[in-house]
């Protein structure tokens, strides 16, 4: 029986929609932005990339996989989200594989928001569900992060009394924080009943927080992202998966067809057999972020401390202007958020693409 509070809507409906939805894109986001087409030779540090791109392992799997095409391949999905469940310590039903994580996260919030059942969020912080809930007609409240840049789940908590969806990015997107496991741990303790909590997970190997498998193992009311877009360099391939009990992800499942990249799943899946290649790229990042970092400080450049594989710098003057100044030299970094206007956010790519975006900034802040 179909929950009244939901929008009603028909999955083919949704489908035929799904090209031209606000939200279904990250092209689309970067025409919102005026970023338009980026010049060969730019320095490309505005989308949370990973400009090692994939490990050799998951480049000879899209090649192999390359040579049949043709074929559909169903089990390669099932195979990857069996493999990744296995090494979270979760049983095969509890995982299923998507075309990267915003699919999963917009299913998620198609699922289960509606009339009367918003989405609770952060502020800042990943804009893209917003739009969802925004198609449902279910809304959004926005939860400003606390003074230490955690999601304040004591106010998520108490923002609605009957939200469908508590969406929590940890490590967070803009700012690259992260919420103590003791806050996640009340929030799903305390959330309203009937709410789900979206954990969104696609930062959280640049860090050495736990990961939350554990709630999955536990049966609670908890959905977890997992991409290969970011530390795996996998981003324009598409891979990722969600964690949760079964009943949960047959309620995603029925927002799409199934149909997943066949290179996509072989390279995931290549990926995760790689011993120590989170690790290893773990470390690289932390190096060059912490050299930028110290050359930020050195300089009284304010930016809030980060564990992922961006920065949120104060440039103390509206964001767009030095988006602008650094793009007509060739660096393109991200952009502000409506409640931190003067900062940008800047991916941390490889080291030679931040000494050149150490040159530009001093020249543009100059």
């Amino acid at each position: 029986m179909s929950d009244p509070r939901l929008p009603r809507f028909s999955r083919r409906a949704f489908l035929a929609a799904g090209a031209s939805l606000p939200f279904y894109n990250e092209i689309t986001l970067a025409q919102n932005s005026n970023i338009g087409p980026i010049p060969e030779g730019a320095v490309r540090l505005n989308s949370n990339e990973n400009p090692l791109g994939p490990c050799p392992e998951a480049l000879e799997a899209i090649f192999s996989m390359g040579r049949d095409g043709g074929r559909y391949y169903f089990e390669s999905g099932p195979r990857m989200a069996a493999l990744l469940a296995q090494q979270e310590g979760l049983p095969a039903t509890h995982a299923a594989a998507f075309a990267g994580s915003s699919d999963p996260l917009h299913r998620a919030v198609l699922a289960f928001t509606g009339k009367g059942r918003p989405l609770i969020t952060a502020d800042p912080g990943y804009e893209s569900p917003a739009g969802a809930a925004e198609f449902t007609g279910a809304g959004t409240i926005a939860v400003p992060l606390t003074k230490s840049w955690a999601h304040d789940v004591r106010a998520m908590a108490k923002a609605h009394p009957s939200p469908g969806l508590i969406y929590v990015c940890n490590p967070n997107n803009p700012t690259g924080t992260v919420t103590p496991r003791a806050d996640i741990e009340w929030l799903i303790a305390n959330k309203p009943a009937g709410a789900i909590v979206l954990l969104d997970e696609a930062y959280i190997h640049f860090c050495h927080e736990r990961r939350g498998s554990e709630f999955v193992a536990a049966g609670k009311d908890v959905i977890i992202l997992r991409t290969f877009s970011k530390i795996y360099g996998m981003a324009g391939i598409r891979a990722g998966a969600a964690l949760a009990r079964p009943d949960l992800l047959a309620r995603l499942r029925g927002f799409g067809t199934g149909f997943l990249p066949t290179t996509g799943m072989a390279a995931a899946e290549a990926s995760l057999r790689v011993h120590n290649l989170v690790n290893e790229r773990r470390q690289l990042v932390e190096g060059i972020r912490d050299d930028l970092c110290s050359w930020l400080t050195a300089r009284n450049i304010s930016f809030i401390p980060s564990v992922s594989n961006k920065v949120m710098i104060d440039v103390k003057r509206p964001g767009r202007e030095v988006f602008t100044a650094m793009a007509a030299k060739g660096v393109y970094i991200g952009r502000s958020w409506p409640s931190l206007p003067t900062h940008v956010r800047v991916t941390i790519g490889a080291r030679e693409e931040m000494e050149r975006f150490k040159q530009v900034f001093a020249e543009v802040m100059a």
